[in-house]
């Protein structure tokens, strides 16, 4: 069945999603008990699974109502954790992996889903999906924890270490175009992660990309300007662009950062009967900020600037954070997010060659 002839404009698609059943630090077990949380939400998914069939098959023993809505395709092979990149792409064509991706290549699933190693997804991804017209690089966004109503969206996150601001401007419309397909949001506030705020300060790269993005007041969202790191979380911006090594920086300091304070808290809190009472009273506050910052319900980076939607799940993930990686998935289906960013991408190219343009 082709699925990409179908309509995605609208709530009532029931998406297909390709899943690599081995990827992830524990495989099918979890995948699956995610598959089942997602689908007890939205009744419309329907799966795909790529992976060792008896294996699967015996997860999907334990969830029933999932047998009806899942077709299982059997391959032995899969991509290790410390596999190369450029090793994994050798058996794109046999592996759990590659054959997800495959699938939303030939337009047999909407979207594709893996836990597995994340340089081989982006590198079977890219050389199977290409990139979008106008894309010079696809990136890594993911949804970070903020004080705002809504996640903020963050790229590029380890996909491209330099970037040019062509390539900045690219991540700040398929960034924007995100927040728009998963949060509802109808014009992002946009920023640009610098060393400060005013506008002399950064690389020429990160102030040439600002002027772009400025000028660009016709496409659906707002450029604000610059950010520093410690105001990612403050709930006053949407989407924050950085090239990929700061990116990645940032979120790996962003996730130490978490956890060093909830251990903090667990080791103040069992340190004398006097604070064991207290946690007791402050229980409901402590799991209400444990909720808050719990990567799970974060879940779901994607790959932006393909044809074609590819999400990559945390390998550590559990069935709630697969579930919340699978409705990332689904949302970015009924939204269309390649359409939108297409459609951005050409509002840019064609203001951009009208002020080239010999007066």
């Amino acid at each position: 069945m082709d699925v990409s002839a179908h309509s995605m404009d609208s709530s009532s698609v029931s998406p297909r999603i390709a899943i690599d059943a081995m990827g992830g630090d524990v495989g099918p077990s979890v995948i699956v008990a995610g598959m089942a949380r997602a689908r007890r939400i939205d009744k419309a998914l329907r799966f795909d699974l790529y992976g060792d069939e008896a294996t699967i098959a015996a997860e999907l023993g334990r969830h029933r109502p999932l047998v009806d809505v899942v077709t299982i395709h059997h391959t032995m092979d899969s991509i290790e954790a410390s596999e190369k990149p450029s090793q994994a792409i050798r058996r794109a064509k046999t592996t759990s992996m590659g054959l997800a991706i495959n699938a939303v290549k030939m337009g047999t699933a909407h979207a594709a889903l893996s836990a597995g190693n994340t340089g081989a997804l982006m590198a079977m991804a890219k050389l199977a999906l290409r990139t979008m017209p106008g894309i010079d690089r696809p990136a890594l966004a993911a949804l970070l924890p903020s004080l705002g109503a809504h996640d903020l969206v963050m790229l590029d996150l380890g996909a491209n270490t330099e970037c040019d601001a062509q390539n900045l401007v690219q991540f700040a419309v398929m960034g924007a175009a995100y927040a728009r397909s998963v949060h509802g949001i109808a014009k992002p506030r946009v920023r640009l992660l610098n060393i400060g705020t005013e506008e002399l300060k950064g690389t020429g790269e990160l102030k040439e990309a600002a002027s772009l993005l400025r000028e660009a007041d016709y496409l659906p969202f707002r450029f604000d300007g610059f950010t520093e790191g410690d105001k990612l979380s403050r709930g006053d911006i949407d989407v924050v662009v950085t090239d990929g090594f700061s990116g990645n920086i940032a979120l790996k300091t962003a996730e130490g950062t978490a956890r060093f304070v909830t251990d903090l808290l667990r080791r103040a809190f069992t340190s004398s009967l006097r604070s064991k009472a207290g946690f007791a009273l402050s229980k409901p506050a402590l799991n209400l900020l444990k909720t808050h910052l719990d990567p799970n319900n974060h879940n779901g980076a994607v790959f932006l600037g393909l044809n074609g939607l590819v999400v990559k799940s945390h390998g550590g993930a559990n069935a709630k954070g697969v579930a919340n990686a699978i409705a990332v998935a689904a949302s970015m289906v009924r939204n269309d997010i390649t359409r939108k960013i297409g459609e951005d991408l050409d509002k840019f190219r064609a203001h951009a060659f009208a002020d080239e343009a010999p007066q």
